[in-house]
């Protein structure tokens, strides 16, 4: 199965870990900063060990925006691996709203915010 690593905002915790856990329950190996950081650790180190073992990051997009600072850099460092030909796929969701960023606007996304179903199934086939 798949190592998928969850990036969103803050604001979204909530949404973000009712979405890894429908990720989990289909088998795949999930990042999520909530689950992965405790207290003690190093922000930077935990999150540049789930960066490096992922095939997959799910960008998710928030009403509350797409800038913020964590969230830019995960998202960053996995599309700035993919140019430079590691196998990561960037799989960005409309979770709670928003727009996506101006350089993955050509990027579809699964549409959570229309139909949860739907957009966690389109999700799901897009996970190997």
């Amino acid at each position: 199965m798949a190592n998928v690593f969850i990036s969103h905002r803050s604001d979204d915790a909530a949404v973000a870990e009712r979405l890894a856990h429908e990720i989990r329950s289909h088998g795949h190996q999930v990042w999520l900063d909530v689950w992965e950081i405790q207290p003690g650790d190093s922000i930077v180190e935990r999150i540049g060990i789930g960066l490096e073992g992922a095939s997959y990051l799910v960008l998710c997009y928030s009403a509350a925006g797409v800038l913020a600072a964590w969230f830019n850099r995960e998202w960053m460092s996995a599309l700035a691996r993919q140019l430079n030909g590691h196998k990561i796929r960037i799989l960005p969701v409309r979770l709670t709203g928003g727009e996506p960023p101006a350089i993955l606007v050509d990027i579809r996304y699964a549409d959570l915010v229309k139909n949860w179903a739907t957009g966690v199934g389109e999700l799901l086939r897009s996970i190997r």
